[in-house]
């Protein structure tokens, strides 16, 4: 079997704040848009919420490639949005916004949602990461699908950022994941014996006229309705630039290994969807500081243990990628915390210090503003802040 390309794309939403209030801007500014699609022709995009903007990347064939994209992306939005005096920022959720404050774009595809989905759409203030990885052949392509869902928690907690919602601490680390699943078509995906199978499925719900094509279909993990690649969804948003590098690479290096499994007639053993959901839920409640389930032994493990044993399989694949600095870096964010970690420390400092509860998410909104450009290359950086 030839081995697919494994290239790799990276798609990011981001949340447009007032520098003053901290507050999301419900209305975008004139000229906003234009001057970001200016900036960077047919890789910037309007989203459902107007105070929400979607970059990505190129198709790279690297990491370092995917993260110089990426980074020239992050800072042009940051430069465009300072002079209407905004801020991006790479999270998941705003820590006090309100979603019925907010307005939608005008757009006709969008129009069509929200009179199908009314306010389930009309709430949606998340934002989310999605990773594309190159596999040309379908069937291939439907098979490491299948397979690679067993992972999707794994992924999951290295990016969570949403723990805040309409002011309040929710528990949880990743509430992005809560609010989504609301939508039809959402979750876990099922599994596929073959390509043909999955089209089939798909036809059933286009013919019937309820969705014109499979990207209405908002599975965690999708093979890609537009590009032959599989999609990552289930991510949350990272703050950190080199965070998202390194989620990119774990899945890519994930999808190889599983490949060179089939190529050596073997595979990854098959788990029930049940169980997989179990740890997806644990991922969204507790992050990194819980663990997951490790099905092979039958118990809880702690994350950073789990973590090594994917870096040691996925090993030969990172070198042959030549992205062992950005796979490894997974355990830095083990060793610092996601920025749903960070958050939340932000916030707890703020209120231990004497802050209230306002002054306190005001904080968080700031670290935020900071993190998102904190990892770009320090004359873009420091222009940005300047703004």
């Amino acid at each position: 079997m030839r081995e697919p390309s494994f290239s790799i794309g990276i798609e990011e939403e981001y949340l447009l704040v007032d520098r003053q209030t901290r507050d999301l801007v419900a209305r975008a500014p004139d000229g906003l848009m234009s001057a970001c699609e200016t900036a960077l022709e047919g890789q910037v995009s309007p989203e459902f919420l107007q105070c929400q903007i979607e970059v990505g990347t190129h198709v790279c064939e690297t990491l370092g490639e995917a993260r110089h994209d990426l980074a020239r992306l992050r800072s042009a939005i940051a430069e465009v949005s300072a002079g209407h005096g905004l801020a991006p920022i790479a999270a998941s959720t705003h820590p006090f916004a309100k979603w019925a404050d907010q307005r939608h774009t005008h757009k006709e595809r969008y129009e069509v949602l929200a009179k199908d989905l009314q306010v389930v759409v009309r709430r949606m203030l998340i934002s989310g990461m999605h990773v594309h990885i190159g596999i040309e052949d379908e069937d291939l392509r439907v098979d490491l699908f299948n397979q690679l869902a067993y992972f999707l928690p794994h992924l999951l907690v290295l990016s969570t950022s949403s723990p805040f919602w309409q002011g309040r601490d929710t528990g949880l680390k990743s509430y992005r994941l809560i609010v989504f699943d609301s939508l039809p078509r959402t979750g876990l995906p099922p599994d596929f014996s073959s390509y043909g199978e999955y089209e089939r499925v798909v036809q059933v719900l286009v013919q019937a006229g309820l969705i014109e094509d499979a990207t209405k279909i908002w599975w965690d993990l999708r093979p890609s309705a537009r590009f032959p690649t599989l999609e990552l969804r289930i991510c949350d948003v990272c703050t950190r630039l080199d965070d998202a590098i390194a989620i990119a690479a774990l899945f890519r290096c994930l999808a190889r290994m599983l490949y060179r499994l089939r190529r050596d007639n073997q595979r990854w053993r098959s788990y029930d969807r049940f169980l997989i959901n179990e740890n997806r839920w644990r991922a969204v409640r507790y992050g990194l500081a819980e663990g997951l389930i490790d099905f092979g032994r039958g118990t809880v493990a702690a994350y950073a243990d789990l973590l090594e044993e994917l870096l040691t399989l996925t090993r030969p694949d990172a070198e042959h990628f030549g992205c062992t600095a950005e796979l490894e870096h997974a355990l830095t964010i083990v060793a610092r915390g996601t920025s749903a970690d960070r958050q939340l420390a932000s916030y707890n400092t703020a209120i231990t210090e004497g802050a209230s509860e306002a002054d306190a998410l005001n904080a968080v909104v700031d670290t935020l503003i900071a993190e998102t450009v904190q990892d770009l290359p320090g004359d873009a950086r420091s222009g940005v802040r300047s703004g």
